[in-house]
């Protein structure tokens, strides 16, 4: 069973301005790992794509940025499926666990892209 990604929160300013050192090189995980189509890239000012899911979109840029101290928490619909979807094409994803995010509890993994971006996927814990 496929999961919708509902919302993207970013950790840092913008979810449409994740830093990544090479955005060609970093897209392949986005659409293979996590489901996200490419929907624009550009070269000016900095080089930059924009991925959807669902009803959210990201963006990746060689801006300069840390990747390790940026991501997003991505609120999902089905926390398990998306922990299978994502495990069956990458078997490192973290496990469920309840974890604190913006006064809420959340029932979450954490995922760590190649490029070093953290993700935090999860639905609310009731």
């Amino acid at each position: 069973m496929k999961t919708v990604f509902m919302r993207a929160v970013p950790y840092g300013k913008d979810a449409l301005h994740l830093p990544v050192r090479d955005v060609g090189s970093a897209i392949p995980y986005y659409e293979r790992t996590l489901g996200f189509r490419v929907v624009t890239r550009e070269s000016s000012p900095v080089t930059r794509a924009v991925l959807a899911r669902d009803g959210i979109q990201i963006g990746l840029a060689e801006n300069g940025g840390e990747p390790e101290q940026e991501g997003c928490f991505f609120e999902v619909d089905d926390v398990e499926a998306a922990y299978f979807e994502i495990k069956g094409r990458r078997p490192a994803a973290g496990e469920i666990k309840v974890q604190q995010h913006g006064g809420g509890s959340f029932r979450a993994f954490f995922e760590i892209a190649p490029d070093g971006l953290c993700y935090l996927i999860g639905q609310p814990a009731d």
